[in-house]
């Protein structure tokens, strides 16, 4: 009887299964991860071209594209940005400290590089020399140094909702070919010259209000019409106020003495 009053001894195997390893190797796999994608980027910036760094270094600066952004050409929204008159100051700072740390050779060039503040706008002029700084002379084509301050430029105006006007200038000396090319074909030519190097470098076409040739109907120097800086070509950005109007011309400094060729404007092409 005592026997069958015992209980029957019961025993549970539980099967163990094998332990989690935990997640620390997922913190490890993803530094590697971003540490590679780190590494990969900096290769991929080494290798690209200046316009490309300047855009994503310009990216940092400045991520939500509220701001000026220097070195790039778009804000982040993809929206142009309006200079009024009271920030041309500014633009103009900016521009010149763009042109002492990205120009080389800057400091040749400095005395050819007139930038001031008129009734029309931020002017910008590119002023000859015997010689021929930014462009050949009697030729159209502009020369490494013309390319280099044009392109630059092009990256700080590319960005902005004012128009640009862009002229061509030239001395009084007797230039012209059997053909008929003038001095007013020639302003004209360097004008779009130069258009077409800020287009290729950011500049929207609709940003171009005007490309106007004058010959040497707006010498510099009145009192020599044929010193070397009457041949220029100049970039406006016009104000914001006059966004929709016609551009103010700048007042002529002087005409050539022996001139007879009506003033007119280059076309634009």
């Amino acid at each position: 009887m005592a026997a069958d009053s015992q209980q029957p001894i019961i025993v549970v195997k539980k099967i163990v299964h094998g332990g989690h390893h935990g997640g620390a190797w997922k913190v490890a796999y993803a530094d590697f991860v971003t540490a590679m994608m780190a590494l990969f980027i900096v290769l991929w910036l080494l290798n690209s071209n200046q316009k490309i760094q300047k855009a994503v270094g310009g990216y940092f600066n400045d991520p939500k594209g509220q701001g000026k952004m220097v070195g790039s050409t778009k804000s982040a929204s993809g929206e142009g940005i309006s200079i009024r008159k009271e920030d041309m100051t500014e633009l103009k700072q900016r521009i010149e400290a763009a042109m002492k740390k990205e120009i080389k050779d800057f400091d040749k060039l400095r005395e050819f590089v007139e930038i001031t503040i008129t009734e029309e706008g931020l002017r910008v002029e590119l002023m000859e020399s015997a010689k021929s700084t930014f462009f050949e002379r009697g030729r159209p084509e502009p020369t490494a140094d013309g390319k280099e301050v044009i392109e630059m430029l092009a990256t700080q105006l590319a960005h902005l909702k004012n128009k640009l006007v862009i002229e061509g200038h030239t001395d009084a000396k007797a230039f012209g070919t059997p053909e008929g090319y003038s001095n007013w074909e020639l302003s004209a030519d360097r004008a779009n010259a130069a258009r077409r190097l800020m287009v290729a470098h950011g500049v929207e076409n609709h940003q171009i209000a005007q490309v106007r040739g004058f010959a040497d109907q707006r010498l510099r120097k009145k009192d020599d019409p044929e010193a070397d800086s009457n041949r220029r070509v100049s970039v406006i950005v016009r104000f914001e106020d006059d966004l929709g109007g016609d551009p103010k011309p700048a007042p002529a400094e002087g005409h050539a003495e022996g001139k007879s060729a009506p003033k007119a404007e280059g076309a634009r092409h």
